[in-house]
Order: C-alpha cells, then structure tokens, then sequence
C-alpha cells in the first residue's frame, strides 16, 4: 500500500501529488533556489532532476552514488550535494520535500529504495572514487539509513549501486516491460532493484571498493545464541525472524530494527519504537495476552528484541479461510456458523485488550493480523511498537487504515474504536478503511451487516455507535439494488462531473494514483478516455469541455506516455474516434506507429494484443496481423501453473486471454482458421494457470489466493472463452466457462472496481447479476449531491474507468441499461471481406501455428 499513501498526504478526498499541496513546507526550501546558467531541471511527484545542458552525455549506465539523511540532516546534505555538483557539472536528483522523505523511509515503503534522498550520476569510476572521497568529508556529520540495495562507502551516508541512469526498457522473465540494462553482450536485461547488494555479471566491483565489500561481509551472526531458521516478515523498519535459543532450545522471535528506518507519524525509527516495546514487555510480563520479553542485543548497527514465541494463526488468516460470503455456495448454515464463531472471537479479543488496560497500556494497533489464535484457545497480541501508557492518554504514531481511530480519540478510546471496527470488519472485511471519507456511512454499512448474518443487533449497534462517535447519519443516496438505473446513472454522473478539474493539465477526472504516470490522466484504464467513453457508452453526454480537454492534450502526449489500449495512447484513439473525432483518432494512431510498438509485450492493458486490436478498428490489417504473429510467436513459451510473481501473469488485461482476443479478431478479418486455433492455445495457457475453489468455482492461482475478477482473474478469461465458444464448439471450454462463472455468485468482494473488483463481475455478466448489482451498496458513498465509489485500496474516491465510479456506471449500464454496454472489442467484429494475403482457401500467409502451452 506504500505507494498509495505518498498520494494521500494532499487531498481527503482523492489521490493526488504534493505537486498541488497547498503546504508550504511540503518541498524543500532549495527548489526555490535558481539555477545557474547553463543547467536544466525536471520535478515529478517525488523527484528533482538536475542536470548540466552542455556537458557530453551521461552513459546509459554505470555507477551512481545514493546519499542517506534522516529528517533532521535531510537538507543538509542536499545543499552540500547542490554546492558540489553544480561547479563539477555531475548530475543528480533528490526527494522534493520532507513528505516524501519520511514516507519513502516509513515502515510500510519498499525496502529497495528505502534510505536514497539524493542520486548522483558520476561520469566514470575516476570520477566515481573522487565524488566519493570528497563527499565523505563534506557529510562527515550526516546519519541516514542504511541503504540496502548498495554497498556502503565507509561508516557515512554514502553508497553505490550498479545501475541504469538512462530510461531504457526490456521484456522482464515474466513478459512485462521493466527498466533495463545492458549486459556483457549488449542485450537489454532487467535492471533488478531489490534489498541486497549485488554486482552483475558482466562488469567488476572497483577496486577501491573492495575493502567496503569486505567490511560489509564481516558483520555476521557468529557468536550469538541464537540461529535463525526462518523470515516471518521484512519491513521497511527490519525483518521478522523465527529462530532457536541454542542455550536453551527454545523457539524464539527475533524482531529486527534499523536505525533511522521505518519512520512513523510522530518521525520515531524502528530502533526507537523496539526499545519502546522492549519497555512494554517488561510492563506487561506474565500476562497471557502478551508475548513474554526473552532479551534483547544489537549487532552491527541494527537492534534486536527477542520474544517468546507463540505457536498460533493470525486473524486474519482465519477471517480469509472462514469468512462464507467469498464462495459461491454459502447457506443459511454458513452464516450462522461463521456469526457464532466471530462473535465468540470478538468477545475472546475484547477480553485480551481489557487485560492491557488493567496494567496501564493501551494497545494502539489493532488489527487482525496482530491478533494470535492458538489452538489452546490463546489469544495474544503481537507488535507493542506504538502501545502507550493510558495515563498519557496519547494517540499511536501507526496504525492500520481500516482501524485508525479519528483525531478525537485518545488513550483506550484509541482501543476501544479499533475493537468497533474489529466487530464490523469480522462481518464487513476492509470496509472500515473508508469511513474517513464519510463517517456515517459505518450506520448503513451496520444496516446491511444485521441483513446479512444472523448477528445480535447489540454487537453491531454498539460498534457503530462508537464509531460514529456522534455524527448523524444522512439521508443514503441512490442505492445500486434499490434505485432505477436512470437514477442510479445520473447520481453518478453527478458526482463526476462535481468532481472534475478542466483547470488542471495532469488530470480531469481524479482516478486512481496510476494516473500520475506519463500521460495516465488522459488513457483509459485511469484518465479523462476512460471516463467520457463510460458516460458516453451509457447515454450520457455529449460534454465538449470534456472532449477538447482530452483532445488537446491528446495532441501533445508527454513524453514516456504509454501506447497500450488502457494504459495509453491507442486507447484515448479509440475513444476520441468512439466520440467523432475520427481526425484527431487517425492523427493519433500514427503517432503511435512512428514509436517501437512491435517491442512491447503481448498484454492487453499496455501491450501488441490491444494495440493491434485497435489497428483493426481503424483499418491497419496488414499491422495488426504483424501484432498478432508476434503475440503468436510468443506462445510457445510454455507458462507455469501459478500466475504473477516471477511468472507470467494470467487473465484478460495482463495474460494470454488479452492475445487470444486479438487472434479472434484477426480470425473475424481473415477467416484464417489458424488464427482460431492461436486463440485455444492462448486460452489454455490461461485456464492452465487456475485452480478450483472449495466452491467448485475456477479462478486464477496465484499460490497464495485465487483470483475472480475481470483484469487478471476469472471474469476476465470467461469473457474471451466466450467469445471464442460463439466460433467453434469445445466440451472442456464451455465447462470451464461455467466453472469460470460461478465465482461471480460470491456475495463480497473487497472492492468495488471494475478491473479488481465487483463491477467487473457485473460488466462480465458472471453469476448473479441482481445480487452483484445490489452488492454494490457495501461501498457506494455520497458525493457531492451524487453517488460514488472508493478506488483501489479503498483510501480515496476514484472516477476512473479502471477503478472507480465511471467503471460502476459502465458496468451498471452492461447490467441494466438500455444499450449495450461492453468493453472495446468484445462484441463481434463487424463482417469485412477477405484481404488480399489470403489463399483461396482462407488461410493467411505466414500465419503461425499453434504452439505448445
């Protein structure tokens, strides 16, 4: 969730970039300082680049230097770093403010690039080794984190990786586009950025780094008493570790903390906050609910704290394997089962956190995955990193959003509002994260929580009202289930319309944070296309400030935009020709065909299956059957049986489900009957990455979870399925299409969005329909006189196609409109003669065949 934070420190309502804080302390003070003659600068939402205009070109990769501060050091060193540079014409980039300081170094941010505020880009290893030597004396005082993707250069805040300093890309293992190096032979790899130190194969470490290497390498774990047999978990603060007191033969847990890393709100690292819970242990020794205090030591820099450890499951885990209303066969039965033991539970965990009060402390971070569950009828709470003493009736520095207490909160009041929303999310999972946005909401979502299960009132009406904590519920707006669609549909035009800025150049409609890519608020999936052809696919419109917003900006793309159908280019064609802006459309294809299309990847989303669907559409076939031959080329890869990770990735938006599209397309051009059996071959790579739920229903295995939704799950592979069944009768396809759709008769889901959540289930016409469409009420909130819905993560409202409200109102429109309502290209291409490179026959030359799944 990291990256959705650094966009929520603006706006209460939508995601946004610091760019637009009306915060004056949100960048820091040197942005201010103009630049000498002769030097040109670039600020994204997170970076400042500078560089000098006249010097000869950077290479595209080699050696760069990353310098660490803390927050009270931060300026500091970006000034030394500024006052160097700029005489010595070497180029460099730093973090813009000290927002985006703290939460690139918070606990929840990724530990690859935890730690790095300034980059600087040296021309050579000579230069590398002077940069180095001389910088170390000027930050002689400054203290950062460690920086765990480099090697550090003796005991100060500067290290160096190997890396790219040029944006170049490759196709990663798994078939995605990610930035890329050259190797020993000149072939673009992937640049990996993990959290180790590594040097690639192709080049040397310098030698005067090797006696850095060699330091790094003596800090070992010899001597202590104790072994480590496993990672339970790594933040950005340190890992989780199970281990072995050899003294003893004990199994422990080993917390790890690193200095000036995993910052919370009150700017505490997780060295100070291990101490603090080091303290609370020994307040708490001897009580159940809490996890015996076995020692304590530090190693190297970093701080260890050691714990008894307790054999038990988390909450959450058992919510994830319990909770009925994710399989599409819960009863009556289920309900009530899972309604005794959840309030069973509740009372179990309400006890542990009275336990606390009693000695003092109040707990301030619960949540499930804190909470153990022992086979012995244990219950313990884990992680006293922000616990505080109830006499000071603070509040915690962290805290889980779904369990967040309001500023007004304090001392046990911080627990009590935790447990409230413990009581509801037992029966309501993850929906508590958005009543920020609309506080009385948590009475609607209480009314349809007591509908649902058979649940004593007095469990819910006692935690809404001490989530409510006063506030008076207004009057619910249209509601998906009970309005009309003429209301439903103007409600939610009317919130995004309220919502829209036609002032700004980034963005019309506030979407999800993939809109502040290159050019994401203009394309489809997350921008201003993506909008306009949900309103106009639902009889809405026309609205030409709306249009000539995104045709303007259409004109000029910025650079690095995406070409991709949803994630950039060739989907705003798409759209603009959709509206009758057939000029600008053609105008805008041709652009994209002057780029290296033919390199991307085959996905749907961003890749050659979407793009040369869309080259049919305006009439580019010999292009569009070289993207398909491309794409076809590709099956012969054969996939694994788990999706995502390192693997390739399955379903519609992302998997071979996005090619089989196009080749059916193709098939519907052609008549080539090759291109048909392209299409079953891509299909089956897809339905051999799913897996069968204790339901029956088959969804997408991703090793840890399975997956119904339409961009990379179920939903999206039945649409295709479909699709290719109305062609040529297969017994196995139309039994996986059945079993396909049976997901869609879940009654949850976390989200509401039409990619990765329950719209996309009622756009794909999977399972129930009028109990989908009725399912939205569980995240539908008041906007602006109108109806709206929350985005990805559930932290700020979207009107995006990909996420938010314009993907509900499209999918509503698929489920009850008057007018058919489908996504680009899945409605039968229309009858077209053959080509001329076809045979009489009907097959296309140098048609690829089928390759192996």
């Amino acid at each position: 969730m990291d990256k959705y934070e650094l966009y929520c420190l603006v706006d209460p309502c939508f995601y946004d970039t610091l760019e637009h804080s009306t915060a004056a302390d949100a960048d820091f003070p040197i942005l201010r300082r103009p630049l000498p003659a002769g030097w040109s600068s670039a600020v994204t939402d997170t970076w400042c680049y500078y560089a000098p205009d006249h010097e000869p070109p950077l290479p595209s990769q080699g050696w760069k230097i990353h310098v660490s501060a803390r927050v009270e050091d931060a300026e500091k060193a970006i000034e030394a770093v500024w006052d160097y540079c700029l005489p010595r014409g070497i180029a460099f980039k730093f973090l813009r403010g000290l927002p985006v300081l703290v939460m690139v170094n918070s606990k929840a941010a990724s530990r690859a690039s935890s730690g790095k505020l300034v980059t600087i880009y040296p021309r050579d290893e000579a230069q590398l080794e002077l940069v180095l030597k001389e910088l170390d004396e000027l930050l002689r005082d400054v203290r950062g984190p460690y920086i765990l993707s480099d090697l550090r250069y003796n005991d100060g805040p500067l290290f160096v990786r190997y890396g790219g300093f040029a944006e170049r890309h490759c196709l990663s293992s798994s078939g995605e586009r990610v930035l890329a190096v050259e190797d020993g032979n000149g072939t673009l790899v992937p640049d990996v950025r993990g959290a180790t130190f590594s040097v690639p194969p192709w080049t040397t470490l310098p030698a005067f780094l090797e006696p850095q290497l060699a330091a790094r390498n003596a800090v070992t774990t010899t001597g202590l008493p104790y072994t480590i047999e496993s990672v339970l978990h790594f933040s950005n603060g340190g890992g989780v570790y199970l281990g072995r007191d050899t003294r003893t033969g004990e199994r422990v847990v080993l917390k790890e903390a690193r200095p000036h890393a995993g910052l919370d709100a009150a700017g505490r690292d997780a060295v100070a906050r291990i101490e603090h819970e080091r303290d609370i242990l020994e307040r708490l020794s001897g009580l159940p609910a809490a996890p015996a205090l076995r020692g304590y030591f530090t190693l190297g820099e970093h701080h260890f704290l050691v714990q008894e450890f307790i054999d038990g499951t988390p909450l959450q885990r058992r919510l994830v394997h319990r909770y009925p209303l994710t399989r599409a066969t819960c009863t009556e039965r289920d309900l009530a089962e899972y309604t005794e033991w959840a309030v069973e539970t509740l009372e179990e965990v309400a006890r542990a956190v009275g336990s606390l009060h009693e000695r003092g402390v109040v707990f301030g971070d619960l949540h499930p995955d804190n909470i153990l569950l022992t086979d012995e009828g244990r219950v313990a709470l884990i992680d006293y990193e922000v616990a505080t003493l109830a006499e000071d009736r603070a509040r915690a520095a962290l805290a889980h959003p779904a369990f967040a207490a309001p500023a007004d909160r304090q001392g046990v009041d911080v627990d009590r509002y935790a447990l409230a929303c413990l009581r509801l999310g037992l029966f309501a999972p993850q929906c508590t994260i958005m009543l920020p946005l609309h506080r009385p909401k948590v009475t609607h979502l209480g009314e349809i929580v007591k509908e649902t299960f058979p649940v004593p009132h007095g469990v819910i009406d006692e935690a809404v009202a001490t989530i409510a904590g006063g506030e008076r519920a207004t009057a619910a707006t249209s509601m998906p289930g009970v309005a009309s669609w003429p209301e439903l549909r103007d409600a939610m035009a009317t919130a995004i319309v309220a919502a829209a800025t036609p002032a700004r150049d980034d963005r019309l409609f506030p979407g999800d944070v993939g809109q502040f890519q290159p050019g994401g608020g203009l394309n489809l999936a997350h921008g201003a296309a993506g909008v306009l052809f949900a309103l106009h696919s639902t009889g809405l419109g026309p609205f030409p400030e709306y249009e000539r917003w995104l045709r303007e900006r259409a004109r000029r793309p910025v650079q690095g935009s995406g070409l991709g159908l949803y994630d950039g280019l060739h989907g705003i064609a798409y759209v603009l020709g959709l509206l009758g802006h057939q000029e600008d459309a053609h105008d805008l294809v041709e652009v994209c065909l002057r780029e290296k299309w033919d390199r991307l990847e085959s996905a749907l989303i961003s890749g050659l299956s979407g793009i040369g669907l869309n080259l049919l559409h305006f009439g580019r076939t010999d292009l569009a059957l070289r993207a398909a031959d491309i794409c076809a080329e590709r099956l012969g890869t054969p996939v694994p049986e788990i999706s995502g990770g390192t693997s390739p990735r399955a379903g519609l938006m992302h998997g071979s489900s996005g090619p089989a599209l196009l080749f059916l397309h193709a098939y519907e051009h052609t008549g080539d009957a090759a291109l048909l059996d392209l299409a079953a071959t891509a299909l089956r790579q897809d339905l051999r990455r799913c897996r069968h739920s204790e339901d029956g229903s088959l969804q997408v295995n991703q090793g840890w979870r399975l997956l119904p939704y339409l961009d990379e799950g179920s939903a999206g592979i039945a649409l295709v399925l479909e699709r290719y069944l109305r062609h040529r009768h297969d017994e196995a396809f139309a039994t996986a299409l059945a079993e396909l759709r049976l997901a869609g008769r879940a009654g949850f889901f976390v989200q509401a969005g039409l990619f990765t959540g329950r719209a996309g289930l009622i756009a794909a016409g999977a399972g129930d329909v009028p109990e989908l469409v009725k399912g939205l009420r569980w995240h539908a909130l008041p906007y602006a006189g109108g109806l709206a819905f929350p985005g990805d993560q559930l932290l700020r409202l979207s009107m995006d196609f990909a996420t938010g409200t314009a993907g509900v109102l499209f999918a509503l429109g698929a489920a009850l409109g008057e007018r058919p309502c489908k996504l680009p290209f899945l409605e039968a291409a229309p009858e077209r003669s053959l080509p001329d490179d076809t045979t009489e026959g009907g097959v296309r030359h140098g048609t690829s065949r089928p390759a192996g799944s």
